[in-house]
């Protein structure tokens, strides 16, 4: 059992790189997280690469179910970043829903505690926001906040951690 975080900026590689790290191997599921937009033609044209890219045999499974990490075998998520936003939207956080932020943080919660006892090999996929300007919206400071706290959660008790830039893997441990 291991489990890999492969972090990097929109664009960077950094599926390619995670897809790369379980090639060959006979058992991957694939978590896609992102909800679908059916309005939105570029956001699918960039699913549909993603699902071209992917071999024939993997099984993809589409959720946000933190507990769908709970599986054996191979599992590469992709991404954390698309999952964070899709928990901040069933919350109510982009609303200000009353007790969205505890209803997020307990989602955090148990996506964190699930990559932590998963008895899968696991290589999740997440964007780096970081290392750009403070957000000028409220709604951007809480999406770059909550993803950075899950990233640094996930990379604590990570096995590997990469950073992807223009399509080069650093291992950063």
């Amino acid at each position: 059992m291991s489990r890999v975080l492969v972090l990097g900026g929109s664009r960077s590689g950094k599926s390619a790189h995670a897809e790369s790290l379980v090639a060959g191997r006979a058992d991957v599921t694939y978590l896609a997280t992102s909800a679908r937009s059916d309005g939105d033609p570029e956001w699918a044209a960039r699913v549909a690469a993603h699902r071209a890219r992917r071999p024939a045999g993997w099984t993809t499974v589409e959720t946000t179910a933190p507990s769908d990490l709970l599986r054996r075998g191979t599992v590469l998520v992709d991404s954390v970043t698309t999952w964070v936003t899709a928990l901040m939207d069933e919350t109510g956080v982009w609303t200000d829903d009353e007790g969205s932020a505890q209803r997020l943080a307990a989602r955090c919660d148990a996506l964190v505690n699930a990559w932590a006892m998963t008895p899968a090999d696991v290589v999740a996929v997440s964007d780096e926001v970081g290392l750009g300007v403070v957000p000028e919206t409220r709604a951007g400071r809480l999406f770059r906040d909550a993803l950075g706290d899950v990233n640094q959660r996930l990379a604590g008790t990570a096995d590997e951690v990469w950073f992807v830039v223009a399509g080069l893997p650093q291992r950063l441990r």
